[in-house]
């Protein structure tokens, strides 16, 4: 933590980092979280954001909020990492080719909701960096959500056979 020289006391930088961390902590987890499902990756990535974070509040004139500003440092940071790890694993794709993972040994009616919800979470992270994000953020369009919805609904509905 760095402090005034002045007087010992922490600086503006740390009280706003200390500030946004309280608030908006487990909110910055969770969107790293959209987009890296590695758990050592995603750690990587919210230390990351943290750091870009501190750093940033060096600029951070108020002029919008702390929790504007925090979402906007996490966002960029997250694309750039995702754009880092295209160029290392060039696996992304667009939204209209996302392909069911493999080896889904459960074919049956009864597919169990936890195993559905992370077969979904591995489906959005396939998505490229702006549709991933209109997945996890509600103040996006609605237009999009719903696209994106349609076309993994379908594709969940073929895999099972139902269509």
């Amino acid at each position: 933590m760095s402090r005034d020289p002045s007087n010992g006391a922490p600086s503006r930088r740390d009280e706003l980092y200390a500030a946004a961390v309280r608030d908006f902590g487990r909110a910055l987890d969770r969107l790293a979280a959209g987009y890296e499902a590695d758990p050592e990756k995603r750690h990587d990535l919210r230390q990351d954001i943290h750091l870009q974070l501190w750093k940033s509040l060096e600029a951070f004139d108020e002029r919008c909020s702390l929790k504007t500003w925090a979402f906007r440092v996490a966002h960029n940071t997250a694309v750039s990492y995702v754009t880092r790890e295209r160029r290392k694993n060039a696996g992304l794709v667009s939204l209209d080719e996302v392909e069911w993972t493999e080896g889904i040994e459960d074919h049956g009616r009864d597919i169990d909701r936890q195993r559905a919800l992370r077969q979904l979470a591995d489906f959005i992270r396939q998505l490229k960096p702006l549709d991933r994000q209109i997945m996890i953020s509600p103040a996006n369009t609605g237009m999009k959500i719903h696209r994106i919805k349609h076309i993994l609904a379908n594709r969940f509905l073929e895999e099972k056979g139902y269509v």
